[in-house]
């Protein structure tokens, strides 16, 4: 088996390698396998995280390329948990849309988004490891989907009105334990582990094998590469640090709580219990019911059954 750092990580190739054009193939090969059509990249557009950073402090890496359509693909890698990831994304789409339309401009301009996140952090619950999103006009009496008329169907140029809403894939990439058989998972294997097999024919991953061989860069490459990889390795165990002394805090917090719930859960008890002795000792004395009441606070049907 080939050695997993033998091929540069993605994250890394996406911040200073995949966006020169020579590279466009490597992306390309992506974004075709994922969306199943072909997608050839015009240019890679600025974006909010299109600026190279020497250091991985937000953890956070994004492309956004125009392809042969004028369609708009962003692709945005996360490595740390973030909250508010969906909220971001969905941002991430209407400001994309909006910087790209000049004030004035025809609707017709509009242009379709494909936002595509690969994270390395857990969001959500499910069984896959990819989810694809989009928007579906449904009837809310009839369930039926709605499309275009033919008429409408010639004027747009379009078929149905997901042509021209947004879609969204999450790739979810620490979910992903099987044996690469598909082009589709062969990506997976290379975005989780690093492994591109000798003898693929996948889009992107064949190009991958040359252009992102860590033997063929040049030491200076080589050793900001590395100091990327252990300022990886600092923030994940920072963050790990994090997480254990928070557990830590938490715990000892619960048990001064159940500590002081048990105090007084005993102290109530005693409480009670006594109040109970002192209202057989006045009733043994002959001490009338209205009295017991008023010392002890129970209700004659409560005395009744001392």
């Amino acid at each position: 088996m080939e050695d997993c750092n033998r091929y540069i990580r993605f994250d890394w190739a996406a911040k200073r390698m995949l966006r020169d054009k020579a590279n466009f193939s490597v992306l390309e090969g992506l974004i075709s396998v994922l969306l199943n059509q072909d997608v050839k990249i015009q240019e890679i557009l600025e974006s909010e995280g299109n600026q190279e950073q020497e250091d991985s402090k937000f953890n956070r890496v994004d492309i956004m390329a125009k392809n042969h359509k004028g369609e708009l693909v962003i692709i945005e890698i996360q490595l740390s948990r973030q909250v508010h990831y969906l909220e971001r994304i969905f941002f991430g789409v209407g400001k994309a849309l909006s910087d790209h339309i000049t004030k004035g401009d025809s609707y017709k301009k509009v242009k379709k988004v494909y936002s595509i996140s690969i994270l390395y952090f857990d969001l959500g619950q499910g069984e896959d490891y990819v989810y694809h999103g989009q928007t579906v006009f449904r009837g809310i009496h009839t369930g039926d989907i709605f499309q275009l008329s033919e008429r409408d169907r010639e004027i747009l140029k379009m078929r149905s009105p997901k042509e021209v809403f947004p879609e969204y894939y999450l790739i979810r990439v620490n979910e992903f334990d099987k044996v690469a058989s598909t082009p589709l998972e062969e990506w997976i294997d290379y975005l989780k582990n690093g492994h591109v097999r000798p003898d693929t024919t996948t889009p992107g991953l064949k190009e991958a094998k040359e252009k992102l061989n860590y033997l063929r860069m040049s030491p200076e490459e080589r050793r900001a590469y590395e100091h990327y990889l252990d300022n990886l390795r600092i923030e994940e165990d920072c963050l790990e640090s994090a997480k254990l002394e928070g557990r830590a805090e938490g715990e000892a917090k619960g048990r001064a709580e159940g500590e002081a719930k048990g105090r007084a859960e005993g102290e109530a008890a005693g409480f009670a219990k006594a109040k109970i002795e002192m209202a057989r000792n006045l009733k043994s004395m002959g001490i009338s019911t209205d009295v017991i009441i008023k010392t002890t606070g129970f209700s004659p049907e409560e005395i009744n059954q001392l």
